[in-house]
């Protein structure tokens, strides 16, 4: 969070700067030439700013996107973890402890897995661990399938269910790696940059300066790119998609 912040801060700072470099660019050229402003420049800061307005509204769409996905992904994690382990119920009474206790055990380190996403080390170690967990209750389950107390349809249920749960674990990393590309970032904020100067040009034939307007321009531009990037990060701002794991939480104390 404190990162995002501080990029947006920096973001406003550097608009207010360009404001101001291009309020005295305007003000130097209408000392040079009294008569105004050139012609033209209306249509060229229109195109800009609806490149600029566009830019934004892409940008913050796909973010928005990427935010549900991976909110969507947790439910169907949670989904594949519950189906799995009511079908645990398929398998011989005597092997049914030991693969439920693996499987609360791993939903316990998936929960862990993204609790603090700042510390990547620790992280890695709780995939790496969910990873063993799932080569564990993968050879226990056979194991069980297949032995003369299973139920007939134990292999074609059982299996497919913890295939779907190891899957997803596949899925959600690559959603949470999945950004829009940087080339994206620097263009909004070049465009960023490029509207500052033209405001400020804009605003150099006023005989009064004008705060107000160009301050307001620069918070809501640096408010708006720090939303999209708190979308595009959201275990470590303000945007929170850990509210979503609380429904993992819950079938972990539904899972006596």
């Amino acid at each position: 969070m404190l990162t995002a912040a501080a990029f947006a801060a920096v973001l406003f700072l550097c608009m207010i700067a360009l404001i101001e470099a291009g309020r005295r660019m305007g003000a130097a050229r209408l000392d040079r030439d009294p008569g105004g402003m050139p012609l033209g420049a209306g249509a060229a800061e229109a195109a800009v700013f609806a490149l600029l307005g566009l830019l934004i509204a892409f940008t913050f769409s796909s973010a928005a996107a990427r935010f549900q996905e991976r909110k969507d992904l947790i439910r169907q994690e949670a989904n594949a973890i519950g189906t799995a382990y009511l079908r645990i119920d398929l398998t011989p009474a005597e092997a049914q402890p030991e693969l439920r206790q693996l499987l609360r055990r791993y939903l316990d380190v998936r929960v862990a897995t993204y609790s603090n996403v700042a510390d990547f080390e620790g992280t890695q170690a709780r995939l790496a661990e969910g990873a063993a967990l799932q080569g564990e209750i993968w050879t226990k389950a056979l194991k069980a399938c297949a032995s003369a107390g299973a139920a007939r349809e134990a292999t074609l249920l059982l299996v497919p269910a913890l295939n779907d749960m190891f899957d997803i674990t596949t899925t959600r990393v690559t959603a949470t790696r999945n950004h829009a590309p940087v080339a994206i970032f620097l263009l909004l904020i070049g465009m960023c940059f490029v509207g500052s100067l033209l405001i400020g040009y804009d605003i150099a034939g006023n005989k009064q300066r004008i705060r107000l307007h160009p301050w307001a321009f620069a918070a809501v531009l640096a408010a708006s790119v720090y939303v999209i990037v708190d979308l595009e990060f959201p275990r470590l701002g303000l945007i929170q998609v850990g509210e979503a794991d609380l429904i993992l939480v819950e079938l972990r104390q539904s899972m006596r």
